[in-house]
């Protein structure tokens, strides 16, 4: 299985980063790829707590795993340490094999001169994900990350 590996410095406090990993309204700001919309339908940030989000392509496709026109995918938090790193483990809802299985989302902030370095490590990405479409996806995300909270836009759950 494939793995994604991103290192990304963000001109904001490792705090102001971790709020916006873990504010439902903070990611579905941030939390999709250019083309698409995101919702999020469930986003309990807690340890153990669960989280649905839907993403649809804006243009008419047929690949989307969910169906069609949207990725959805549930997961769960298994790490919360504040201003520190959140792990998630997350799966599609797909009917397809070869985008099944849970994959593992570790987000790893430290503190740098310039702001915080975070660190995405996306693990064991089904066969039917290719790790450098994931990467293309991260890294606009990440964009949207970085200008969300580099921007000072409130999030909320201050």
């Amino acid at each position: 299985m494939a793995t994604t590996r991103l290192r990304r410095t963000i001109r904001a406090t490792p705090d102001a980063v971790y709020r916006a990993l873990v504010d439902p309204v903070a990611v579905q700001t941030w939390m999709v790829p250019d083309g698409m919309t995101s919702s999020v339908e469930r986003f309990e940030a807690e340890v153990g707590g669960t989280f649905r989000i839907s993403l649809t392509y804006d243009a008419p496709t047929t690949a989307g795993k969910s169906d069609a026109q949207t990725d959805t995918f549930e997961g769960r938090f298994v790490e919360l340490v504040p201003g520190r790193r959140v792990v998630q483990v997350v799966a599609f809802e797909t009917d397809d094999p070869s985008t099944q299985g849970e994959m593992t989302i570790t987000y790893t902030l430290q503190a740098t001169d310039g702001g915080t370095e975070l660190v995405g490590l996306h693990e064991d990405l089904p066969p039917g994900v290719s790790a450098e479409d994931n990467e293309l996806g991260w890294n606009m995300s990440l964009d949207k990350l970085a200008s969300l909270v580099e921007g000072g836009d409130a999030v909320s759950g201050r």
